[in-house]
């Protein structure tokens, strides 16, 4: 029997929103993951390069992670910033603790966890000035990651009757030797072509360990479909100047549309000032 692991599950009074339709089908990416500006109030753009996804933050802006659970079931989100578990503070690994996110939930996580109330704020900071670096783990500066994981269930399979007069299946026909070579040339010259390509850069920009601002979960138990994640999904962000440097040509960025809502506060204001 496993071992159910307490977990932390975001509640819905805390940064609960419908996700949008996703991009792609759900089987293949169960959950989306992108960087928000707080102080811009914009979705960063990602850009691919060197085999890898970049998005460009500003130092001294706070951030958040927004994830995007687009699945019919709960999942559970190990995430790690700068190679550090947000939640717990060790060095990030996917068997660890993380947040669990309800079938078609999205949820910003603003910082470092330092209690079921509270987070520091992520902040876009100097890579000596992040919490990984003052830590002394600056191995793994400019990188947010997650590894998802579904939830076990179970299930009784429903009998089958027996297949009678079952032809045997076609031999598969083998791959031609010729096209084979070809197909291991082509990606051996991918390969080589990517490399030269990568640069050895410096970071400019890590993520430090902001002010303290609200942020409420609770404890919840989740039972791992598998022991290895379904999901491993990693943004490398740094500097604009850093990936201009890379080849690397950005957008102008935009401000999320605002919608009109019909109730847009929930709560009384207070009255003018007389």
């Amino acid at each position: 029997m496993k071992r159910l692991l307490p977990l932390l599950l975001i509640l819905p009074l805390a940064g609960f929103r419908p996700a949008p339709p996703p991009s792609a089908p759900y089987p293949q990416q169960p959950v989306r993951m992108v960087l928000v500006d707080r102080d811009r109030d914009t979705e960063l753009r990602s850009y691919a390069a060197d085999g890898q996804q970049w998005v460009a933050g500003e130092r001294g802006h706070r951030y958040a992670v927004r994830l995007y659970n687009d699945s019919p079931r709960r999942v559970l989100v190990v995430l790690s910033v700068d190679g550090i578990n947000a939640i717990s503070g060790e060095d990030a690994d996917p068997s660890q603790t993380g947040y669990v996110l309800d079938p078609g939930q999205s949820a910003d996580i603003t910082g470092w966890r330092k209690s079921q109330d509270e987070v520091a704020q992520f902040v876009f900071s100097s890579p000596g000035g992040s919490y990984a670096s003052r830590t002394g783990r600056p191995d793994n500066i400019g990188v947010v990651g997650m590894a998802v994981f579904n939830e076990a269930y179970r299930w009784r399979p429903t009998p089958r009757p027996p297949l009678r007069h079952l032809p045997p299946p076609a031999p598969a026909a083998p791959a031609p030797a010729a096209e084979s070579a070809a197909a291991d040339a082509s990606a051996s010259r991918m390969e080589s072509s990517s490399a030269s390509k990568a640069r050895s850069q410096a970071p400019a920009l890590g993520t430090g360990h902001g002010e303290r601002e609200y942020s409420q979960v609770r404890d919840t138990q989740f039972e791992r479909a598998s022991r290895t994640p379904t999901q491993v999904v990693q943004l490398r962000y740094d500097s604009a100047r850093n990936l201009r440097a890379r080849g690397i040509r950005l957008d102008a960025p935009s401000r999320l549309v605002q919608e009109p809502q019909a109730f847009a506060n929930r709560y009384v204001p207070d009255p003018p000032a007389r």
